[in-house]
């Protein structure tokens, strides 16, 4: 896999703060995806990625780093991407903005582990600039974050997911709020037609112009705390013994991530809409999942009181005589 990603290596060991603040971004999205590449790569014995790279017929491309069929990761991708070319008029409708050049750029992963005990994660951070002239764009924005969809969740290990991404927004407090990103992020991450959260959320920030500078430098230190916020809770939970039955309801929970991404993610409806690579953009979904008819946990089961997890909730302000017996 490092072969492939030497080029990216010679870029990020030879900086250029005089580039433009896209260039910049993507040479940090993309040393982004070979620092977590290789830190997953080394706690999965049986599988690793699987490196894929692309080009966009209207401008630019992407790698798309997949890994299958692991003992730790089912299935997983850490995606780059930068694209380029004239702004397709539905997303010039959607962003408000009249139809021009485009150029995009960032790196969204997903990974789902085969243990019912270790959390699902996403994360994403991205760029968006508008204009002829990327060193001076007519318009520039940055959005990202990241959540976390247990399906048998620990409040201790919400708290670590939350704690992390509270520490970094603290440290870049001009530019980053944890408690706004937080609402943010559970607004955004809700499966409306269940009345359900999709997880128990994390940061979710978009448009933010402002300070782009700032922003960018925020966006560096958040998409380096990714590992930090998530493999303390894989390394936690990896080796715990889990029944069949765990399993089934993995698959069912699952589907909520299923219903999400192809209902309202719009990283899903902007990577289609643009002409985006398919493969790349549905990596996000699980390689296996299950709907069932009106399915309720029965009363007292773990199950049952998972879901609890499944709503907003202060995650910082709580202890464990907070949440029902059994999942603290």
């Amino acid at each position: 896999m490092a072969d492939d990603f030497d080029r990216v290596e010679t870029l990020r060991k030879n900086p250029r703060d005089d580039m433009p603040l896209a260039h910049r971004m993507q040479r940090f999205v993309e040393a982004l995806q070979i620092r977590i590449t290789k830190r997953l790569d080394a706690l999965d014995d049986e599988a690793s990625f699987r490196v894929d790279r692309w080009d966009r017929e209207e401008g630019g491309g992407g790698i798309t780093a997949v890994i299958e069929g692991g003992d730790v990761f089912e299935k997983g991708g850490v995606n780059t991407s930068a694209v380029h070319g004239p702004l397709p008029d539905r997303m010039a409708e959607a962003f408000e903005v009249d139809a021009k050049p485009f150029f995009a750029t960032g790196l969204s992963l997903v990974l789902h582990p085969r243990s019912p005990h270790v959390p699902t994660a996403h994360a994403n951070f991205r760029y968006f600039a508008l204009g002829e002239n990327l060193m001076d764009p007519e318009d520039e924005w940055f959005g990202g974050g990241a959540d976390l969809t247990p399906y048998y969740p620990r409040l201790e290990d919400v708290q670590h997911f939350h704690q992390t991404w509270k520490d970094v927004c603290d440290d870049h407090a001009g530019v980053a709020d944890y408690e706004e990103f937080k609402d943010e992020c559970d607004d955004y991450f809700y499966v409306a037609h269940r009345e359900e959260a999709r997880g128990v959320g994390g940061i979710f920030y978009d448009y933010l112009r402002d300070d782009p500078e700032g922003t960018f430098f925020f966006s560096r230190e958040a998409g380096r705390a990714f590992l930090r916020s998530y493999l303390p809770i894989v390394t936690r939970r990896m080796e715990e013994d889990w029944t069949e039955e765990e399993r089934a309801y993995q698959l069912l929970r699952r589907g909520r991530y299923v219903e999400f991404n192809l209902v309202y993610d719009r990283g899903t409806k902007f990577g289609l809409e643009t002409g985006g690579r398919t493969e790349s953009i549905l990596m996000s979904l699980p390689p296996h999942v299950t709907w069932r008819y009106d399915h309720q946990p029965a009363a007292g089961s773990a199950e049952a009181k998972a879901e609890w997890y499944f709503q907003p909730r202060p995650w910082l302000d709580l202890t464990p005589a907070d949440v029902p017996d059994g999942t603290e």
